[in-house]
């Protein structure tokens, strides 16, 4: 599933790239104004924090939400007490798109992450043209060498790599490039399955000085909970938030999280 997914979205990349060049979307990234403090937006503090995110769709789960205005959709998780806001932009599988990306950016003041499956020098020059502050880079799908790049690419263009594990060799990978934001998914990109307990498994080899994630199998505050119990500094939230009134679920999911 993850493969597909990735090379998916390089295909989708790579059409793309046929009307707007390398070059175009390069001189794009580099007019855009200074990314946002991610690290400063997320750091550890006495309560967790959440990423909240936009996200009309899942290969897991289906449809979940129609989402017809994103910019919205995000100024209500701003107004929920959220600290930074994800977008789907992958558009086969999670139907959205770098327009949701761009109407989101333009919307709020909070960090914005683009989530996708990013594997090219292109996708993140395009994110940030399309003013992301944020690149999630999953190690699952990227070989070493190639993460590392990215990863000192999404930096060069002053973003903040999200570095998404799934195991303990993962996230020794990323302590080997200098993650300063890791996240574990508790669902496994290749099978689709959760474990909820996987992040607390792993949150003491994610390295000190990183922020640590929590990601996915969160639908109760209860949940949130059990991650900040775990050591979440953060927990990024999308399926409990587009299916119910965000704000009142922000609320329930930060006292929870205290």
């Amino acid at each position: 599933m993850l493969a597909d997914l990735t090379a998916g979205a390089v295909e989708d990349a790579e059409t793309r790239a046929t009307e707007r060049p390398l070059a175009v979307v390069e001189r794009a990234a580099l007019a855009q104004s200074p990314a946002r403090d991610a690290l400063a937006a997320l750091a550890p503090a006495d309560r967790v924090k959440i990423i909240a995110e936009v996200k009309r769709a899942s290969p897991s789960r289906g449809d979940l939400a129609d989402i017809p205005d994103p910019a919205l959709q995000a100024r209500l998780y701003e107004q929920g007490g959220a600290s930074a806001i994800s977008v789907l932009t992958e558009g086969r599988r999670f139907k959205g798109s770098l327009a949701d990306l761009e109407a989101v950016k333009a919307s709020v003041a909070l960090p914005v992450l683009r989530k996708d499956f990013i594997a090219t020098e292109y996708q993140v020059l395009e994110a940030r043209a399309s003013g992301a502050d944020l690149v999630l880079l999953i190690v699952a799908a990227l070989e070493q060498d190639v993460l590392a790049r990215l990863h000192a690419l999404t930096l060069e263009l002053g973003m903040t790599p999200l570095v998404e594990t799934h195991s303990a060799d993962e996230v020794d990978r990323a302590a080997d490039i200098g993650a300063r934001l890791v996240g574990v998914n508790a669902r496994d990109l290749s099978t689709f399955a959760l474990d909820r307990d996987l992040f607390g498994r792993l949150a003491e080899r994610i390295p000190a000085d990183a922020i640590k994630i929590a990601e996915s199998a969160v639908l109760t505050p209860a949940d949130v909970a059990h991650y900040r119990a775990a050591g979440a500094d953060v927990v990024l939230i999308g399926e409990a938030l587009v299916t119910g009134d965000p704000v009142a679920t922000l609320g329930a999911f930060l006292e929870a999280g205290k």
